[in-house]
């Protein structure tokens, strides 16, 4: 168990989502860099959808009641342990009574901090991922308790191991985004696409988990009679599934890309969807950070997937192999 000493800026239990109930409007949530969250569950031996703390932008302090073996990744901050410093990317000891702590980050927006054994508050859904426009959950607070479960594998890796630099992410500043141009995309003039895909888009500050606000040209167009239903802003449609990634244009005005805890459909129009693969880089990019999209086929987006699935796999191998040492 883990006393919050303090809460950081916004600290949320996240595990990998809740999955299948987008037909009672309910989105996915869970950890917005899936890839930086499945990290720290492996450097601790847990099953990767065990749930971890998402921290934003500044980091929680905690005191741990027990021993226990912690990892933190995503972006870099300032870590210690009882003023001690401690790496990112590895397998850290914390003895029971220790004090650890997150600093500020200086890269990324995101941190994930697992324990052995996965956060275990209750699960609702079959997740115990935060929601809370759904009041799912709530970020952690001041004397709050976080309880630790039992969600292992049968091997953790060793004091000290470490994800391999060349597998860990590169985050903030500049990104190229691919994205699968969409059913709406035929509302858009051509010149609009055109400039769409050779601009370059600023992060807003007022970002968050619901998505990224974009702020870019303005898009245009191709003139309608609205039909029934959609309204008379030719950024209407009847109505829309929105997957996590794709990207709308309300009024043309400012792109929205949205993530994990997006509405499930509505009445935009959404030029394209951002390919699964590119979503954790997307969701650590902060205010004034830039993005470009690059326009990609269905099959070079499946493709782009199992890269990023091949990818988390050399760090799954690698790890296992620390284990044995």
């Amino acid at each position: 168990m883990m006393t919050v000493l303090a809460p950081g800026a916004r600290t949320l239990v996240q595990d990998l989502g809740r999955a299948g109930q987008y037909a009672i409007g309910l989105p996915p949530s869970g950890a917005l860099d899936q890839y930086s969250h499945r990290c720290a569950n492996l450097l601790v031996g847990n099953t990767e959808t065990a749930a971890t703390l998402e921290v934003t932008m500044i980091g929680p302090e905690l005191r741990f009641a027990e021993p226990a073996t912690v990892a933190i990744t995503g972006g870099e901050a300032e870590i210690s342990i009882d003023g001690m410093p401690a790496e990112g990317w590895q397998t850290l000891s914390v003895d029971a009574g220790q004090v650890l702590r997150i600093g500020t980050l200086r890269t990324g927006c995101h941190a994930y901090l697992a324990v052995r054994g996965g956060i275990a508050t209750e699960p609702f859904l079959g997740s115990r991922s935060t929601y809370q426009s759904s009041a799912i959950g709530c970020p952690l607070a001041a004397g709050d308790t976080v309880p630790v479960g039992d969600e292992t594998e049968p091997f953790c890796p060793g004091e000290g191991s470490t994800v391999d630099s060349r597998l860990r992410p590169a985050l903030g500043g500049h990104q190229p985004l691919r994205l699968v141009e969409g059913l709406c995309r035929y509302r858009f003039t051509d010149e609009s696409v055109r400039e769409f895909f050779s601009s370059t888009f600023t992060v807003s500050a007022e970002s968050d988990r619901t998505g990224r606000r974009l702020i870019g040209p303005a898009l245009r167009f191709v003139d309608r009679e609205a039909p029934f239903g959609a309204g008379d802003n030719p950024s209407n449609v009847v109505d829309l599934g929105y997957p996590v990634g794709s990207v709308q244009v309300p009024n043309g005005e400012e792109a929205i890309c949205l993530l994990r805890d997006a509405v499930t459909g509505g009445g935009y129009a959404t030029i394209g969807t951002v390919v699964s693969a590119d979503l954790d880089a997307l969701a650590q990019l902060k205010a004034p950070d830039t993005v470009r999209f690059v326009p990609v086929s269905l099959d070079q987006a499946v493709a782009a997937r199992r890269e990023s699935r091949d990818r988390l796999g050399h760090v799954r191998r690698g790890l296992r192999l620390l284990s044995l040492y």
